[in-house]
């Protein structure tokens, strides 16, 4: 008998949604014996099903800073910072890490080798340090314009429909590429299943729509399909530059992804 059945369909989803915190950011949250034991059993290539609501957790903190010190009084470009940082701790900058390995290597390779070697040193190169401080300038200011345009609570919900629809976006080259390495992560974890993929994509969808109408819900639209299209073109670029996916190459698209979703939403409320 599965776990699924023998421990119920909402233990084991909740067991999915752990395996998503503990695989895309550092929290650990409390939980009965019997879900972590779940938890431990269960694979990422399943779990990711769960992963629209994991990322909900995970932007929850930024989220919930990101509207308090707009009611304190803090300029709305200062809010957001403080928000990105937070996110950043909670997830331990993986995505960001990610993304500035993707620079560093894309744009300073010579060939699929030395780009995916350039990827692999912990060091932050010219390219890297660049495309960092320009997402996080962007993300940042995109954010404010949010706040500005609708308020502190909308700023907070912008925050977390991006994070689910960027989240959910890194599965495409996730699926659709191989790795790109031997002997990487994204072997040993494998490819996410299609039909988790698909449910996970549905949960974003809905959770986005839930999150959005207050607002701007004319940018799920036009934000679901950039944000696909950030994921199919990071796929091509991946398998152009460097023979299929990463870590790396997940974490650069859930950047930009997340981007798009942001700028969606700041153009609907102009």
């Amino acid at each position: 008998m599965s776990d699924r059945r023998s421990d119920g369909p909402v233990a084991a989803y909740l067991a999915d949604s752990v395996v998503c915190l503990r695989f895309f950011s550092r929290l650990t949250p409390a939980l009965p014996a019997s879900v972590s034991a779940l938890a431990g059993r269960r694979r990422m290539v399943g779990a990711v099903r769960a992963l629209p609501v994991a990322s909900l957790a995970i932007a929850l903190p930024a989220a919930i800073a990101l509207v308090v010190v707009l009611l304190v009084g803090l300029p709305p470009l200062a809010a957001s910072g403080i928000a990105l940082a937070v996110l950043a701790v909670t997830t331990g900058a993986l995505h960001e890490d990610g993304l500035a390995d993707v620079c560093d290597g894309f744009f300073g390779g010579r060939d699929a080798p030395q780009r995916l070697e350039i990827m692999r040193d912990s060091r932050t190169g010219a390219f890297g340090a660049l495309g960092l401080a320009l997402t996080v300038l962007v993300r940042a200011s995109l954010l404010a314009a949010v706040a500005e345009q609708a308020g502190a609570l909308s700023a907070g919900l912008a925050l977390l429909a991006a994070a689910v629809a960027s989240r959910t976006a890194l599965l495409w080259p996730w699926i659709k590429t191989p790795p790109a390495r031997p002997d990487g992560l994204a072997r040993l974890v494998g490819r996410p299943d299609p039909s988790a993929a698909a449910l996970a994509a549905a949960t974003a969808l809905v959770l986005v729509l839930v999150m959005t109408p207050g607002f701007a819900p004319v940018a799920v639209v036009p934000g679901a399909i950039g944000a696909l299209a950030v994921a199919w073109g990071m796929s091509r670029a991946a398998e152009w530059r460097i023979g299929g996916h990463t870590g790396d190459v997940l974490g650069a698209t859930q950047q930009l992804a997340e981007i798009v979703m942001l700028a969606a939403i700041v153009v609907t409320l102009t």
